[in-house]
């Protein structure tokens, strides 16, 4: 391991998967926040939706598109100022969580408006026939029915968050990633780099793992 200990390798190690088990979670947790809502109004302010806003709408796909089609490595370096005049700087794990849950958001949200179409539109048309106000419509049909999509869509942008803190180390964002850059890259260490990628591998395995399990109990109570 050039010259490095096992201990030094260990402990470096550990703290690095920490690191991006706090970014993802913190991550995930504001994807969550902002963009359920915002995939909720873009399926319910849509033209076929059931509060068609034009005015709402537009602007939020727009939203949503943007920052699905630019690049996240772009997103990190754009979002320097931002995250600086946010957090009070651009290096380390909370830093990172900026520019992680900007570009996972649109992802998520787009997400939430798929699997709200894919509730049965018998059961949202009774709903209103039996004069069920937007809120009874959404919180007791739309997201109870949509589910295991949601679960699946979780799962999904898990993942991504997971790729997205790695990348996030290219700018000292810590974690998997800016271990795998310093100790693994720039000081030509391949056996830091193959653990970086192993425990990368696992996270993933792992939280694909549940996530299917989730929605597969889901799907069989169904």
């Amino acid at each position: 391991m050039r010259g490095m200990s096992w201990d030094r390798f260990q402990s470096l190690l550990l703290n690095a998967t920490g690191e991006t088990l706090y970014m993802v979670a913190l991550a995930a947790l504001f994807t969550l926040l902002i963009g359920l809502p915002v995939g909720v109004l873009l399926f319910i302010t849509r033209a076929e939706g059931i509060w068609p806003q034009r005015a709402i709408a537009q602007p939020l796909n727009l939203l949503v598109n943007i920052g699905r089609a630019l690049p996240f490595i772009i997103l990190l370096i754009a979002l320097i100022p931002f995250t600086r005049l946010l957090i009070g700087t651009t290096l380390g794990s909370t830093a990172a969580v900026v520019p992680i849950t900007l570009g996972a958001f649109p992802f998520f949200a787009r997400i939430v408006e798929n699997a709200l179409a894919e509730v049965d539109r018998g059961r949202i048309e009774a709903v209103i026939a039996m004069g069920g106000t937007q809120w009874h419509l959404v919180s007791r049909v739309l997201l109870p029915e949509a589910l295991p999509a949601l679960i699946g869509g979780i799962t999904l942008t898990l993942v991504m968050l997971i790729g997205f803190s790695a990348m996030a180390g290219v700018i000292g964002g810590g974690g998997l990633g800016d271990l795998a850059i310093r100790y693994g890259y720039q000081r030509f260490n391949n056996t830091m780099m193959i653990a970086t990628v192993i425990v990368l591998l696992l996270l993933v395995w792992a939280v694909q793992k549940l996530g299917d399990c989730v929605v597969h109990r889901l799907a069989h109570r169904r």
